[in-house]
């Protein structure tokens, strides 16, 4: 297992010059050099990826708040009565009812060519044995959730906009998933009826017994069946949201939570979308004009603060996973695990995976297994026996992170590389 890491910069990205090592606990930053003052502009201003450089403007970024080498590098000496294991998912729609043409043209081709209903129910039935044998279940829930008259996210002209939200009944699903499930709601859906909307998503959530992640800054107190808790924590790009653009404020609220927790997972909704979006770089990433954040700073920020687990959801493909040092394992993107919706499940947009983790007592994952998963058609999820999803997070790897990827055999297994 390598410890150290190698910049990767994508054809046309910004490359990222003269940044410190995130965190790195041997020396502090050096001092950035004062400007030259010009006479008539302001100095540049730095971005809000706190842990990077600005390379267009050449002015140092302020570093994340250095802790000292105790707490960087070691494991906290509180553990776990015993191992958990988190199964998680990526995104998670349970159809629509804001599209109501669309809606009734889908359900009938699920009646009539899959032979299956539109119920919520019916649509997370093939799911639970892929989670069955985890004790914490985490899924990206990529819409909002309710009922009645709301004011429309998308304007009549409006171009690349998808507006989803739920039935009440979809908690209840989610709910049967597993013995605890948590649902992230820091994405870029949950407030498609507004931000009404994405209050009753929350209290309907809360009341049909799933917890709540990413709706704030403070970690999800989550029990285990071992009588221990563990912390989760969601973020996306958003003001509105745990900002996952803020790298430094990402490694602040995660070290808040390993001081707390002896283990604690992070789930990111960031990164470009598409079957463009396959690599994983270390640099920003746009998708329509709007800055979807670095998943690599964001990742490496969030194992710095002590996160032993990564798992990333957004770009609706899959992407690269990395076993780091420390045993911190990182998901860069699930993919589409089960998006009933007007989605556009085109190779490779119909395949995701479910990614079950064992964290052992120390709160590092000890072991893990991909799951792949296919949707024939937006709602209608299987189990793939092909195992492509094992086939493409594998070779991502190789190509994106030589040295720290996860090798991911035929079977699923995660091993170091």
């Amino acid at each position: 297992m390598h410890t150290t890491r190698r910049i990767r910069i994508g054809v046309g990205s910004l490359a990222v010059l003269g940044a410190p090592a995130c965190g790195s606990p041997s020396r502090a930053p050096a001092p950035a050099p004062t400007p030259v003052p010009e006479r008539t502009a302001p100095p540049p201003t730095a971005r809000r990826d706190s842990t990077r450089v600005d390379s267009a403007a050449r002015v140092r970024v302020a570093p994340a708040r250095v802790l000292p080498t105790s707490r960087l590098d070691t494991i906290p000496t509180r553990t776990l009565h015993a191992p958990v294991k988190v199964c998680a998912a990526g995104d998670v729609t349970l159809g629509t009812n804001l599209d109501t043409a669309w809606l009734r043209v889908a359900s009938e081709r699920l009646r009539t060519r899959f032979r299956q209903s539109d119920e919520p129910a019916a649509l997370v039935r093939p799911l639970r044995p892929l989670v069955s044998d985890a004790q914490v279940v985490l899924v990206n829930v990529e819409s909002a959730i309710g009922e009645g008259e709301t004011p429309s996210k998308c304007g009549p002209r409006s171009k690349n906009c998808f507006a989803f939200r739920a039935p009440v009944s979809s908690a209840s699903a989610l709910r049967s998933l597993g013995h605890t499930v948590v649902g992230n709601v820091a994405n870029n859906h949950a407030r498609d009826a507004g931000s009404a909307g994405r209050d009753s998503t929350i209290a309907t959530l809360a009341r049909f017994g799933v917890m709540v992640t990413g709706a704030d800054t403070i970690a999800t107190a989550v029990p285990t069946p071992a009588g221990d808790t563990i912390g989760v924590l969601g973020f996306y790009t958003s003001d509105s949201t745990p900002d996952a653009r803020d790298t430094a404020a990402v490694r602040r609220h995660v070290e808040r939570a390993t001081a707390r927790y002896p283990a604690v997972v992070v789930t990111m909704h960031l990164g470009a979308e598409g079957r463009d979006a396959q690599r994983t770089v270390d640099a920003p990433e746009r998708y329509l004009g709007i800055e979807r954040g670095n998943p690599v700073a964001f990742a490496e920020a969030a194992v710095r603060g002590g996160a032993a687990l990564v798992v990333g959801h957004g770009p609706h493909v899959l992407r690269a996973m990395e076993w780091r040092d420390r045993g911190a394992l990182i998901a860069y993107s699930l993919g589409n695990t089960l998006t009933y919706g007007p989605f556009r499940l085109h190779e490779p947009a119909n395949r995701g995976a479910v990614l079950c983790a064992t964290m052992d007592r120390t709160g590092r994952v000890s072991d893990a297994e991909l799951r792949p998963t296919m949707q024939l058609a937006p709602g209608v999820l299987r189990r793939d026996a092909h195992a492509r999803a094992a086939t493409l997070v594998d070779s991502l790897g190789r190509l994106d992170f030589p040295e720290s990827a996860a090798r991911v055999g035929r079977d699923g297994r995660l091993r170091p590389r």
